[in-house]
């Protein structure tokens, strides 16, 4: 299992577009991806899950893949994250 945390910088937090982006980028993978925040665990590959969690500005949350291209998701998930300002 490949785990990574990140500290949201973006000033609207998580919002439609990119939580939109981060379901694209996690739905072209087979692994298993989750996104924790507060307690609470979404998979990464549904957009209301995402919106659920109503992730702002500030917060840290955490992705974690399990599968057989754990790697390459996790890279592609935070080049995501940098790409849009997400996170540092």
């Amino acid at each position: 299992m490949e785990k990574k945390d990140f500290h949201v910088v973006a000033e609207t937090g998580i919002h439609a577009r990119p939580a939109t982006l981060l379901v694209q980028a996690a739905s072209k993978f087979n692994s298993d991806i989750n996104l924790e925040y507060k307690g609470k665990s979404v998979n990464l590959k549904s957009i209301m899950g995402v919106m659920s969690l109503g992730v702002g500005q500030g917060s840290d949350v955490t992705i974690t893949a399990e599968g057989a291209d754990e790697k390459e998701a996790i890279e592609a998930i935070v080049e995501t994250m940098k790409k849009e300002g997400l996170s540092e």
